[in-house]
């Protein structure tokens, strides 16, 4: 079924030894309901997340108590997460029907994230077309576990530091981290068509133009006050919870695989419960095999997707697991994982 997404984001149907032995190609008449796109649903994920994006700081910063701020800082992190994942399924043309609304939305939503929308579906497309190969960009970040109780402890205090989002951002604005299994740094846009560098270029160029706007906005409309709540409300979130959420739904997604012969195995589906899904997996993110197979799927199918496939036995053997499994595996001794 030919998609806008074609020739960017391939599906992943290989098979690896012993899991996928029904195939993992899907006919037709049962696979095209599941790619079709619902604006209607879109806007029903999406409206809750904006509304709780303007409302939780909005309530902190009129309260402006520790009992309030601090735990607002968590929601607000979360909340954006969940803006993040919105701005991947638009980077999948996966948001809206029309390409120049899906992208409009996408671009507006990563501008206020600090993320160019345009220039992350360049990198994301590496991750899905060569999953866990050389010129994966993501390995950095989940490749290599599990390393240990330790190394994971470590990482998350850097993250909460803050020292990690100038990392993330620069991954987001197309300059990968250096892959630390192959000591090489991947340049996704130096092997893309002209039109897409071309938006990526202006894409960039409005995050920027977003980014100063609205400390200046906050300055402008509260004064020093409304300056420090943006900073608090808004800055510090994305720079420090957030950034262990992202980190903690990668390796959940990927560290310690059983295998790397396929999506089946090298990607794992998280099966989570409510405050799970709210903080590391929202919008049915955590079913990440079934989105590795067949990315053209939108994210409010992926349930009726997993659903299918389970019933029809290509799950028999794959990375399902439930989010206390997953930890399990990534906290374990550096090593092969266990079972």
């Amino acid at each position: 079924m030919e998609t806008p997404q074609a020739g960017t984001f391939r599906d992943d149907t290989r098979r690896s030894d012993g899991v996928g032995r029904t195939g993992v190609r899907l006919p037709p008449e049962l696979l095209a309901p599941l790619t079709t796109l619902d604006d209607g649903r879109s806007l029903r994920a999406m409206l809750p997340t904006l509304v709780a994006l303007v409302a939780v700081p909005a309530l902190a910063a009129a309260v402006w108590s520790p009992w309030i701020v601090l735990p607002a800082i968590v929601v607000i992190a979360a909340l954006q997460h969940a803006m993040f994942v919105l701005v991947h399924d638009a980077a999948h043309y996966r948001l809206f029907s029309s390409r120049r609304v899906n992208d409009a939305a996408g671009r507006s939503l990563g501008a206020l994230a600090g993320i160019s929308m345009c220039t992350y579906r360049v990198v994301h497309r590496l991750h899905h077309n060569h999953l866990y190969g050389d010129v994966d960009p993501d390995i950095a970040l989940h490749g290599g576990y599990p390393r240990g109780r330790a190394y994971l402890l470590r990482k998350l205090a850097t993250d909460l530091s803050g020292r990690t989002a100038w990392k993330t951002y620069r991954y987001f604005f197309g300059a990968p981290a250096a892959n630390a299994e192959t000591a090489t740094a991947q340049r996704p846009l130096d092997d893309t068509p002209a039109s897409l560098r071309a938006d990526a270029r202006r894409d960039r160029r409005t995050v920027i133009l977003v980014q100063i706007a609205l400390p200046l906005l906050a300055l402008a409309l509260a004064g020093p006050v409304g300056l420090l709540q943006y900073a608090v409300l808004w800055l510090l979130p994305a720079v420090t919870v957030l950034q262990a959420l992202l980190r903690l739904r990668a390796i959940a997604e990927h560290g310690a695989p059983s295998g790397y012969g396929s999506a089946l195995v090298a990607a794992r589906t998280n099966l989570a419960g409510p405050l799970a899904r709210a903080l590391l997996f929202p919008h049915h993110v955590g079913y990440h095999i079934e989105h590795h197979l067949y990315p053209a799927v939108p994210h409010y199918h992926l349930p009726a997707l997993h659903a299918l496939l389970r019933d029809r036995g290509v799950l028999d053997g794959a990375e399902v697991r439930r989010v206390p499994e997953t930890w399990r595996r990534v906290y374990a001794d550096r090593g092969p994982a266990a079972g």
